[in-house]
């Protein structure tokens, strides 16, 4: 049971996630207290999804970053209403 109010935030996701999940929007608003709940809201929304954003230790993904306020979130970090939130996926190649 998470002890934080939720908040309302925007959450930006990557072209990677929309093509495994087409019904999802670039942008949307959810309401969460952290990081963790944002995923766990993502993953009511579209199943599946939680999955491709966290492992099972738990932790945000290898190579998933949530950025907020530009410093790279763990599933603990806390969430202010009105954030916007980015879902980035690693990119790699030569």
């Amino acid at each position: 049971m998470r002890e934080r109010s939720d908040s309302a935030c925007d959450v930006v996701l990557p072209d990677a996630l929309l093509r495994l999940f087409p019904q999802a929007k670039r942008r949307l608003t959810v309401s969460a207290a952290d990081v963790g709940g944002l995923i766990d809201a993502l993953d009511e929304r579209w199943p599946g999804m939680g999955a491709c954003l966290r492992d099972s230790r738990p932790a945000v993904r290898k190579h998933i970053s949530i950025m907020i306020d530009g410093e790279r979130a763990v599933l603990e970090t806390p969430i202010a209403s009105g954030t916007t939130v980015y879902v980035l996926t690693a990119v790699s190649g030569g």
